[in-house]
């Protein structure tokens, strides 16, 4: 199945510092492992996997000042 047969979405995740950080994908434990490509071990152990926000595209702009 490709991946644009899916519907996609923003996350945010909680970071363990206070921040969030964005990522897309067709559900959160996808959204992560797209993460895992750009970030190391230590990166990725800051951010907490079950504390997550679903954003709509137009709605991106009121959570920009909380990603790191």
């Amino acid at each position: 199945m490709s991946s644009f047969e899916r519907s996609h979405r923003f996350y945010l995740f909680a970071l363990r510092t206070g921040g969030r950080r964005l990522c897309y994908g067709a559900s959160p434990e996808d959204a992560l492992e797209v993460l895992s490509f750009w970030h190391s071990k230590e990166e990725m152990d800051q951010i907490i996997r079950d504390d997550y926000l679903t954003v709509g595209q137009r709605d991106l702009q009121k959570y920009v000042h909380e990603i790191t």
